[in-house]
This record gives structure tokens, sequence and C-alpha cells, in this order.
């Protein structure tokens, strides 16, 4: 196609496989190191990925290095394709997962930082493929950090533009002097908070591999734990869980405002509106399922995880109620406890939490916080339009005026991600789902949370979807990390006319 510059877009796809190869050799110690015979299927799977991908760049030298928007929404969705395909092969060669669909659907739930996984007992996984499958989160999540700053904003994508007035370096106007440094400051971040991480579990009682791979994918927000019970394992030791919820907490804020706060600059951070509804919608959620817990919790539903009363029933409701509520709004999807046995309530309360996601800027997937307070104040003005019908009010979001083409934005991607939930929830009860289970595993898959309701709760798995389930649902969690135009846009023919 002439229109399009392909073989910068395949130079792109080139340094991606490069990148993802590297990160699998890092896994392969891990292998070595608990001497398991998987070290030679990720070694292996490593050398054709850094192999492909030098072929891709070297033989694609482009005239033009211009990157027009149609190669940009190409080079987005096709660069998370690569790492999948690629990121599956440590899988698949070792023989951990053998099966093509499930090394698929665990390594994109992993890239998309979604958490759901088909695997039913991960503790007699390969250390070295355990490590992977975490590092997979934290790839992800380091790549929509990127994304988010770099190339979204420069394609209109959904909101992301209000993000971008608070950013240290950027804008769209003024992109390429100052890029580079923003995306290292955030990388330089998101690392050190991973480190702090890992170094505070293992200080907290974890063993110093399962303290690294619950800080990828805590900040990561992807949830993928090397326990069988996720972090419902450190029931007894609510220190560790603590931990987490904390940086849960500070993952699925807008990482500008980190770097503010890093900076000292603790003021900016409560004077983002976003912040604020993030942080006391969070406590006022986290009240309401407190006192469920302790006054009205359904003793007809029974949990099959142990909730050991450290430091007694009060603190246990607090620290679980904290815990998953911060995890499904971030869409971490660690798991304490069995929200869907604490009462039918509190499951209608977090399967609505579903649709909030975290904030814009963060690694958080969903719907995110700043699109909910443009469309609730959007629609709050139009009861003042009715009144006073030839009054010009705009929207205002952090006191200043959010352009008209952002609020429609915003708003046609919040009926866009509804509809395809509900055609997503009816698809998936056609593939072989209970219709609670469907409208819980779209739902998930959707806002790269993991853990939903029905038959994909807590204390399940994807296992037992079909292939064809699995396939869809896979494909809900690409287009939901991407922010559903970047890969929708893809679908529709005016994308490949010439023009």
């Amino acid at each position: 196609m002439k229109s399009l510059n392909l073989k910068i877009i395949y130079r792109f796809l080139g340094l991606t496989a490069i990148l993802n190869g590297i990160f699998m050799f890092i896994a392969v110690p891990f292998s070595i190191y608990h001497q398991e015979t998987a070290k030679f299927g990720i070694l292996n799977a490593g050398i054709v990925t850094v192999f492909l991908g030098l072929i891709l760049y070297f033989a694609n030298k482009p005239e033009s290095t211009n990157i027009q928007k149609k190669e940009g929404y190409l080079i987005v969705t096709l660069g998370w394709l690569t790492l999948t395909i690629t990121g599956m092969l440590p899988y698949v060669f070792s023989g951990a997962i053998p099966n093509i669909t499930d090394a698929f659907f665990e390594t994109l739930s992993g890239y998309s930082t979604t958490g759901s996984s088909i695997l039913s007992d991960i503790e007699s996984m390969p250390k070295g493929i355990l490590f992977w499958r975490s590092a997979t989160h934290w790839i992800g999540g380091m790549g929509i950090i990127v994304l988010t700053i770099a190339i979204l904003p420069l394609l209109g994508i959904g909101g992301m533009q209000l993000f971008m007035a608070e950013a240290p370096g950027p804008s769209t106007d003024k992109l390429h002097p100052r890029i580079s440094d923003t995306a290292k400051r955030l990388w330089l971040i998101y690392v050190s908070l991973t480190f702090t991480e890992f170094f505070l579990l293992k200080f907290a009682g974890m063993t110093w591999f399962d303290a690294i791979n619950h800080a990828m994918a805590t900040m990561s927000t992807g949830g993928f734990s090397t326990k069988n019970a996720s972090l419902a394992h450190y029931n007894g030791m609510p220190i560790v869980q603590y931990i987490v919820i904390a940086f849960m907490f500070i993952a699925g804020t807008n990482f500008v405002l980190t770097y503010f706060a890093l900076k000292g600059k603790v003021r900016k951070i409560f004077q983002s509106e976003e912040f604020k509804y993030y942080f006391f919608g969070t406590l006022i959620l986290s009240t309401i399922i407190a006192v469920i817990i302790i006054f009205y919790q359904d003793p007809t539903l029974i949990t099959t995880i142990d909730h050991p009363k450290v430091y007694g029933e009060v603190e246990s409701a607090i620290r679980h109620s904290l815990f998953q509520v911060i995890s499904i709004i971030t869409t971490t999807g660690f798991v304490s406890a069995d929200f869907t046995m604490w009462s039918f309530f509190a499951t209608g309360i977090f399967f609505a939490l579903f649709f909030v996601g975290g904030s814009a800027g963060s690694t958080s997937g969903g719907v995110k916080i700043v699109r909910h307070i443009v469309m609730l104040k959007s629609s709050f003005l139009e009861f003042k339009k009715a009144l006073h019908p030839n009054a010009i009010i705009p929207v205002r979001y952090d006191d200043k005026p959010v352009n008209h083409t952002i609020v429609f934005n915003i708003i046609s991607f919040f009926i866009i991600y509804m509809l395809i939930f509900v055609v997503s929830s009816v698809i998936l009860t056609f593939l072989g789902l209970d219709f609670l289970s469907a409208l819980g595993a779209a739902g998930s898959s959707l806002g790269n949370i993991g853990p939903a309701i029905g038959s994909v709760s807590p204390v399940d798995n994807y296992a037992h979807l079909s292939d064809a389930a699995k396939w869809f649902c896979a494909f809900l969690m690409l287009i939901g990390r991407l922010e559903l135009f970047t890969v929708l846009i893809l679908l529709s023919p005016f994308f490949w006319r010439k023009n």
C-alpha cells in the first residue's frame, strides 16, 4: 500500500521483538538457579525472538522516518501483537503451556496487564517461566506509560489530551524535543518503585523470588501471582498486604503526579481533580465494604479462602475491603478474599467498579476516572443549558475549560465501550458461558481486571473456557488495553482507503 510507510512499521516491530527477546534472557538465570529444564526453552525463545527482530530491523531502512497517524495506529496495535506472539514462545518451547490458544491467552493477559490466567496449579510451574510471566506484566505496564505519554495524544485517543496538560515534558504541539526526556523520567520512577516494593516485600517476609514477581505485577497493575491463592496466601501476614495495597494505589495514580510528589510538589497532587475523586472514592467504598463484612455478611455464602484475623475482626475487614476495592479500581486483580462471598450487594458494588478504572497516565486499565468526571460534568451542564439555552458554558476540569472535541471524544468512547461490553457478553453466552459468567468475563477482559463473577470468580480461573471464548476474551483484553479506537479503527474500511 503506497500511502503507508511500511518499512518504518516493520522497523518498529523489529525493535519491539529485539527488546522482548532481551527480557527473555533475563528469565534464564532463574531457571538455571533452580536447575530447571525450562531454561533451554526460554533461551531458545529469546534467540528466535531477537533473530526475527534483527531481520525486521535491518531489512527495512525507511526513506522517511516521519510517522503519520495511520502508521501510528498500526505500530501500536501490531507492536502489542508482536509482543504477544513472541512472548508466548517461552511457554511453548519449554512445554509449560504447550497449547497455542492457552499460551496466547496467558501471554496477552500478561502484556495487557489483565491478569486472567488459565493455569490451575501455578506453584508447580518452573520458576523461570513464572518470572517470565510476571515480566510480561512489567513490560506491558512500561509500554503503556510510553503510549500514554508519547503516542496516544498524537492519535487523538479518548481524552488523554487532558492528561497531557499536566505532563512534565511534551505536549501535542511540542512533542519531539522532550518526549524522550519525559519517557526516561517516568521509566525511572516505574523502575524505582518496583525495586522499592521488592525490598519492602522481602523485608516483610516474602522470599526474594516471590517479592520480585509480586512487585512487577503490582506496579504494572497486572495481578499475576506466584501463588495459587494469589495474595490470599499471605492473609496471615498483614504487613505484606498493606505494602501491596500502598503500591497498588500508587500504580493506579497518574505517574506524572507521582513524579511531582517525588520532587516535593505535594500540593499539585491534591490540586488534581482526578486524584481527589480517586482517593476519597476509594476511602468511601472501602468503608462501605468493611461495614458489610462486619455487620451484613451473608452467612449462606461460604468462602474457600482462609481468613486468620491476626489483629482482630475489624482490622481484617478494613484490610480486605481496602485491598479488594483498590485491586479492582486499579484493575490489578490481586485477590486477598473472594468478594463474591461477602454479600450480593458487595458483589454488585465490585461489578460496578469494573467500569471505573484507575487514573489516566497510570498503568491501570478500564474507562479511567477522568473520563467519568468529564462525562458527569457534561451531563449536569445539559440541565443548565435546558434552562439557559443561549448560555455558553464550557465543561471545566482542574479549573480549565475542556475543548468540545475532547468532551465528544470521551462520550463516544464510553458509548462504544458499553456497547462492546453488552455485545461481548451476548457473544460469550453463545460461546458456552452462563449469563453471569459472560458478564464477568466480558467486563473483566475489556477493563483488564482479571478476577470477575460467576465461573471466573476470584477463586476460579479461565481454563474452562472454550478455545473460541479464550480467543475472544484475548481480543477484548487487547482493545481494552489500547483504548478501543486504536484497534477498532484498523477494522474500519475507511482506514485502508488511499487518501
